[in-house]
């Protein structure tokens, strides 16, 4: 007897291959049978009318708290997503020494959020040990942050690496692939992940090939810089001879939208070259991130707090306002290409009051200039203050959502308070009722399978992301024609319409939209043999 068939819907397994009717069988958390058959279980689930679907992995977020403070919390289960990764962009909550912790929960608090007990770990295998010990409804999977091991071993100081903590980083890094990690994420355009030089990178990346671990970076620049950004990456993967995810590819500012064509170009060349790059995109002309980015790198040295006093200080403050108000060369000002109309306050806990107002809007409130009224206001959040900023074309997000080599993410924040960017609650139903019901965009059987087998394959996270006998038993069953994102960037706290159930490992764990609060969930740790080339 199996333990649940799901019946008479129309399965699209993963492989991109045309969808068929058929019945799914599963066994201890695992695919049993997958077509025609009539055996007894002990629970059916009728999916007559709806798409039977493998789990959908969000292969970009940043829920590496939101996981260890609410388990079983609705907002990725309710999209039909059972499998996250975190660790992105550098940032993370480990490595988290205590010398230097003070340092990272300021840095990450505007992405991941925080919590309101002291963090139980120290090193990646910590955390990841923590997350295994933890009971949670979903599966995760986490890469190691390159801000966060540069933080633990050097602070937030803007120098190269000397070569004793170039190795103690190198010792950390290997730590945490050998505990399972995937590889390892950088932030670029982030501070200190924009202090380090393309040489380090690829020091550091130097230990991924023993344990084929990948390499994932939110490039340095997405606006003017957005070539040479690309061709920086390509040069760090191409010297340490590692595959590389590229995050969000997208261009930012009207004046460079069209260019994701020409990054595309170069992607593609590099690939037919023989090296091994593919990227994400999530399903908005909208980012989010932290109001901090979009200051200069320099003010940003030593951390958030002693970035606030230079705010505080007469002169530093005149040349922050003069260097944010102008183009610059050496790094990518998302003010000018933006505009202070397109840069929306998200959170912001002890002005709440202005969530959802663009900081143009807000100045007109306080009465300052917008440069002032930005200022004033990290100075009065700790620098605790998280943004939605309009800055790309519809056409650019079109063309990498069809790209072959891009899967799709949400890049979600962490944070659970203010008027977060809707993709947190929408990303992927928006998927399948924007871009392949509305635009056709994408067939369906397209845009399954980059979210299912594609991020499976990208980040070895094992048997799932295919109906297939012998393969984990994540699963989505989704009405086609119903399904809709339902969150706006005015009102975005709103789960998704179309959605019927969602099985962790088997279990049932949204049944007709309702969570039942099971802990089926697991850690995915990497699982991978040494290299013996003799190269490594």
């Amino acid at each position: 007897m199996l333990d649940t068939v799901i019946k008479n819907g129309r399965i699209v397994d993963g492989t991109g291959n045309p969808w068929f009717f058929g019945s799914v069988g599963i066994k201890d958390g695992i695919i049993t049978h997958v077509g025609s058959f009539d055996i007894e279980s002990r629970e059916n689930i009728d999916a007559k009318g709806q798409i039977v679907s493998p789990g959908f992995i969000d292969g970009h977020s940043h829920s590496d708290l939101l996981v260890l403070k609410d388990p079983h919390f609705d907002i990725k289960l309710q999209q039909g997503v059972t499998t996250e990764v975190v660790g992105n962009c550098g940032l993370a909550p480990a490595p988290y020494f205590k010398e230097n912790g003070s340092l990272l929960k300021e840095y990450v608090e505007p992405i991941i959020g925080n919590t309101d007990w002291e963090w139980p770990w120290s090193t990646v295998d910590e955390y990841i040990e923590t997350i295994n010990k933890s009971s949670i409804s979903e599966n995760i999977s986490t890469y190691v942050a390159h801000g966060a091991l540069r933080i633990a071993v050097m602070g937030f100081e803007n120098r190269p690496p000397t070569k004793s903590e170039m190795e103690k980083m190198k010792s950390i890094l290997e730590e945490g692939m050998r505990a399972g990690a995937i590889g390892l994420s950088i932030g670029l355009l982030y501070s200190p992940g924009r202090y380090a030089s393309k040489e380090e990178i690829a020091e550091l990346c130097s230990v991924l090939p023993k344990y084929d671990g990948i390499l994932a970076t939110h490039i340095r620049g997405e606006g003017n810089n957005l070539i040479p950004s690309i061709k920086e990456v390509i040069w760090i993967a191409e010297k340490s001879g590692v595959s590389l995810q590229v995050s969000h590819l997208k261009a930012a500012g009207k004046r460079n939208w069209g260019s994701v064509f020409d990054a595309i170009s170069i992607i593609e060349d590099a690939r037919a070259r023989g090296m091994d790059i593919t990227c994400d995109v999530y399903p908005y002309d909208a980012g989010s991130t932290s109001l901090t980015t979009l200051l200069p790198p320099w003010s940003l040295e030593g951390g958030i707090p002693t970035c606030i006093n230079r705010i505080r200080d007469k002169s530093l403050r005149a040349r922050i306002k003069k260097e944010v108000s102008e183009e610059q060369k050496d790094w990518d000002n998302l003010v000018v290409s933006t505009g202070w109309n397109n840069v929306v306050v998200s959170a912001a806990s002890k002005n709440s009051q202005f969530e959802g107002m663009s900081i143009l809007d807000i100045s007109k409130v306080t009465g300052n200039d917008p440069i002032d009224t930005a200022l004033d206001l990290l100075i009065d959040e700790d620098g605790n203050v998280s943004i939605v900023y309009y800055h790309m074309s519809n056409k650019d997000v079109q063309e990498v959502i069809k790209w072959d080599y891009s899967l799709i993410i949400s890049d979600s924040l962490g944070c659970e308070v203010g008027n977060p960017h809707p993709r947190t609650y929408g990303s992927f139903p928006r998927l399948f009722s924007k871009y392949v019901r509305e635009t056709n965009t994408l067939t369906l059987e397209q845009a399954v399978r980059k979210v299912t087998s594609f991020p499976v394959q990208r980040f070895k996270l094992g048997r799932r992301g295919l109906l297939i006998p012998g393969y984990k038993a994540d699963i989505t069953v989704f009405n086609h024609e119903t399904i809709n994102d339902r969150a706006t960037y005015q009102n975005p706290i709103q789960y998704p319409e179309g959605i019927s159930n969602v099985l962790v490992n088997g279990v049932n764990v949204i049944d007709n939209k309702k969570n039942l609060k099971i802990s089926k969930g697991e850690m995915i740790q990497a699982s991978r043999l040494m290299c013996t080339c003799g190269k490594h």
